[in-house]
């Protein structure tokens, strides 16, 4: 039996082994199965890898799309400008090859809400997932900056300095912040709402719960909101594409 799996911390809640379980089921995929490895620090990723008999891949969550990168073999090209992965691939050889699939996942999630007047956008937070979405905006020429609690190199803003005139020029946020997943569903980034508009898009990366407090608020100011759900199944779909289990 094939096996598959999910790599992070604290990760029961997680989308993956469920998506993967019902996909298996749904299209009498036998061959293959799908776990969560929950590990306390990255360093116990080689011994995971070691005694794991018949792993083809592996999706990568929270707190290890950076981290993981030093024990890995190769990047692909797209995984290595990003900085991050979320999707590694153990070839025949035993080679641990990393892709990222949050940018395309991204993209093809957001695309159909665009409108002319999206020029830019706000990236709260600067974790591993934000270096994914900036690269999707690259593609998508649109300009954004990063929002941070401290000011840092690479930080255009601190969320006490965004005005009214930043949230205007700025028409996309994106919270890729941990702050409202499920079981913290009263917490939501520190941005001043009330400055939102019906032209703004907000998109928030967590799926669960499905509308968090960042996308209420922002659908009370008549904007576009976006949960990550479908960022999710299209990362998923295109990881899938890339460990080619037979």
């Amino acid at each position: 039996m094939n096996k598959l799996g999910l790599l992070g911390k604290n990760i029961s809640y997680s989308f993956s082994k469920s998506y993967f379980k019902d996909k298996f089921e749904n299209e009498q995929i036998d061959n293959v199965s799908y776990e969560n490895f929950d590990i306390e620090t990255i360093e116990l990723f080689p011994s995971l890898i070691k005694n794991t008999k018949n792993l083809k891949g592996l999706n990568v969550t929270i707190p290890y799309k950076e981290s993981v990168i030093p024990f890995l073999d190769e990047l692909d090209d797209k995984a290595k400008e990003i900085g991050a992965v979320n999707t590694i691939r153990i070839t025949k050889k035993n080679k641990l090859i990393g892709y990222n699939t949050d940018y395309y996942g991204f993209k093809k999630s957001l695309t159909p809400f665009l409108k002319n007047h999206h020029k830019q956008a706000l990236i709260l937070g600067t974790g591993g997932a934000s270096k994914a979405i900036a690269y999707s905006l690259k593609q998508l020429n649109i300009k954004y900056c990063f929002v941070s609690r401290t000011a840092k190199k690479g930080v255009e803003f601190t969320y006490n300095t965004l005005t009214k005139d930043v949230i205007n020029q700025h028409q996309i946020i994106i919270n890729c912040t941990p702050l409202g997943t499920s079981p913290n569903v009263d917490l939501y980034p520190d941005i001043p709402y009330d400055t939102i508009t019906s032209d703004h898009i907000l998109y928030d990366l967590i799926y669960n719960p499905g509308e968090t407090k960042f996308l209420k608020q922002g659908k009370q100011q008549n904007a576009t909101t976006i949960n990550g759900l479908n960022m999710l199944k299209f990362q998923a779909e295109k990881a899938w594409s890339i460990w080619k289990i037979d």
